[in-house]
């Protein structure tokens, strides 16, 4: 076993996609283990106290007229002219990576344990050591048409502040309205539309003593973390799909073990948009986006080697914790291959809990059979009396409902 280390910088992240054609950052065998950076895509919406002075943050933000250090923000077109700028921000998130899994091959199945968790602490004078995340309340939020205050609609930016001396929790800092931003390129950006484009803290008014009194607890959690889609070369990093991605699950954290059908040679994993704490359903838009390194074990499981196991006929991303089993529904659960050549957009056009609920009550039923040897009558009763479905996001275009099976319910004294 070896133990690697993989840093944040402009050369070893990727922007708003996942992709089975770049270049491997790092390349890995069964058994390893790595440490990881990860960064927030949110980081701009207070450069102070989440970029400056950190080497990493910096190579990878640094956008000014004559230099932009990752050019390239989502899947879409990187020949402009441009509406929002290259790649157009289908898919924002800054991701970690590529990691290749030597031998990794369509079929197999990557399991990703999460060894530990920790913030990445500001680098800029008065705020080092502290921890800063923001949370946006935004226009792909939930709430953003139902609206009761004016004015009507607004996106707003939550600072948040991470203690973590003790029983780690968040405290509101200051909040601001979003006002049009012009980026390095001449670009106006109205609303929250394209990936780190820099807040000028003079164009905005910062509301201070805010959520007063309120302690949110810390839940620190990758929200996005998966293996490259085989269907096309760049693929969004919003809408989740088979191979993981943006489920945007809390519980997705130190401990936990997620599972996931590899679907290109090598794997190509991925991790970023790193949480400090989120609730169910991510109503608003965003977590506590904040940035995290994580320590992750990587041990391959060959295709001939599932039958008989837990992993058996595995086709999504299963969570495994210390006391439960979780399954994935989404309203498509393979997006790209059930909606065409514009699904990573059209996804949007169709979101339904209905339909997330379930693909997550037969990914559920068929894991109880398969794995189990349940009837499927008797999957069905225990689902409906010892399973929890709950709505794991609203807000990734192909909407998340998550079930979930306690491991006690199988033990008999």
């Amino acid at each position: 076993m070896k133990h690697h280390l993989l840093p944040v910088s402009n050369k070893t992240v990727h922007w708003g996609y996942f992709s089975k054609v770049v270049s491997p950052a790092l390349t890995l065998r069964s058994g390893d283990r790595a440490t990881i950076e990860t960064l927030t895509h949110h980081a701009n919406d207070d450069y102070e106290r989440m970029i400056k002075d950190d080497p990493g943050a910096e190579s990878v933000f640094k956008w000014t007229k004559e230099h932009k250090a990752v050019a390239r923000r989502g899947s879409g077109p990187t020949e402009g002219p441009f509406i929002r700028g290259a790649g157009e921000g289908i898919g924002v998130h800054l991701l970690t990576g590529p990691v290749a899994i030597e031998g990794a091959e369509p079929g197999d199945v990557l399991e990703v344990r999460i060894l530990d968790i920790r913030p990445r602490p500001s680098q800029c004078g008065c705020h080092a050591g502290k921890c800063f995340g923001s949370n946006v309340a935004a226009n792909w939020g939930f709430h953003y048409h139902d609206l009761i205050e004016e004015p009507k609609p607004r996106e707003v930016v939550t600072i948040f502040e991470l203690d973590s001396s003790g029983e780690p929790f968040a405290k509101a800092v200051y909040n601001y309205v979003w006002t049009p931003q012009t980026d390095p390129d001449g670009i106006v950006h109205p609303t929250i539309d394209y990936p780190g484009v820099p807040v000028d803290h003079t164009t905005i008014r910062k509301r201070e003593n805010i959520l007063p009194g309120i302690k949110v607890p810390a839940r620190l959690h990758f929200g996005t973390m998966g293996l490259a889609p085989s269907e096309a070369d760049y693929v969004s990093s919003i809408p989740p799909s088979y191979t993981g991605g943006n489920i945007d699950d809390w519980r997705i954290g130190k401990g936990a073990r997620m599972y996931y059908p590899v679907a290109v040679p090598g794997a190509y994993f991925s991790v970023g948009d790193p949480h400090a704490a989120q609730g169910d359903s991510e109503l608003g838009g965003t977590a506590i986006e904040t940035s995290l390194t994580g320590d992750f074990e990587f041990i391959l499981h060959k295709k001939g080697d599932l039958g008989g196991t837990q992993l058996e006929g595995l086709t999504h991303p299963l969570l495994e914790t210390s006391d439960a089993w979780s399954v994935y529904g989404f309203t498509y659960p393979n997006y790209l291959a059930e909606l065409g050549a514009n699904a990573q957009t059209e996804i949007a056009n169709h979101s339904s809990l209905d339909r997330a609920m379930r693909d997550a009550f037969r990914k559920l039923r068929r894991f109880l059979m398969t794995v189990h040897h349940l009837s499927e009558d008797e999957a069905i009763s225990l689902m409906s009396v010892g399973a929890d479905f709950g709505v794991t996001q609203v807000v990734d275009a192909n909407w998340g409902v998550h079930g979930t099976i306690r491991k006690t319910v199988f033990r008999c004294d």
